[in-house]
């Protein structure tokens, strides 16, 4: 089996990651933070958050940082419809939900738009998809972002809401039954059901 040098086990790690490199990584590695700290330094490497670095000729990808940073936050509402092409455009805020509790403070500041939810319903619909930069994250099924999007219609422009429930419907690998049945659990079937009426053949 080849053995590989410090240098060669980092360089592995940022290929994988897409070009980044996580402290946490490294350090289950078995490498030191000091030959961490040299190799950051001698690649050129950008320390982009906490324990968070990234290659000169990486793209920064602010899905995979964000949940870097914050692992429990989970890309849910137009965050979790565009990673999924059912929304058609990049979320501006990045919307994210997180268990009722947590606190928030160092996101809201960073221009996150935080939803809170009671722990029982936190890990409802949560899957695992592709940032678009090919990194892998946390967000919930379109389904549940659906949902999520009904359930806080007030934070949300109504064009979005039709424009997000046109395209699923037009997805072939949509769930309609799930649908219904997490609008039950959330309490927007009335709200869901004219767009199904509509939209639906």
């Amino acid at each position: 089996m080849l053995c590989l040098s410090k240098q060669e086990l980092l360089d592995q790690l940022v290929q994988d990651n897409h070009g980044v490199l996580r402290t946490s990584d490294v350090v289950d590695a078995d490498i030191s933070r000091t030959y961490l700290a040299s190799y950051v330094k001698n690649r050129g490497m950008e320390r982009v958050a906490h324990g968070i670095y990234l290659a000169a000729n990486a793209w920064c990808d602010g899905f995979y940082l964000l949940q870097a940073r914050w692992p429990k936050a989970i890309f849910s509402h137009e965050a979790g419809l565009y990673l999924w092409k059912v929304a058609e455009r990049e979320p501006m805020p990045m919307t994210v939900t997180l268990p009722a509790g947590c606190n928030v403070s160092n996101l809201s500041d960073d221009g996150i738009k935080v939803y809170k939810i009671k722990a029982e319903l936190y890990d409802l619909g949560k899957t695992e998809t592709l940032s678009p930069n090919g990194h892998k994250v946390y967000t919930y099924n379109p389904e549940r972002c659906l949902c999520d999007l009904l359930r806080s219609r007030s934070q949300v422009e109504v064009q979005d809401i039709t424009s997000a429930m046109r395209e699923y419907v037009w997805q072939k690998d949509k769930n309609i039954p799930l649908l219904l049945r997490y609008a039950k659990e959330f309490r927007v079937e009335r709200i869901l059901k004219p767009y199904l009426e509509v939209l639906l053949p």
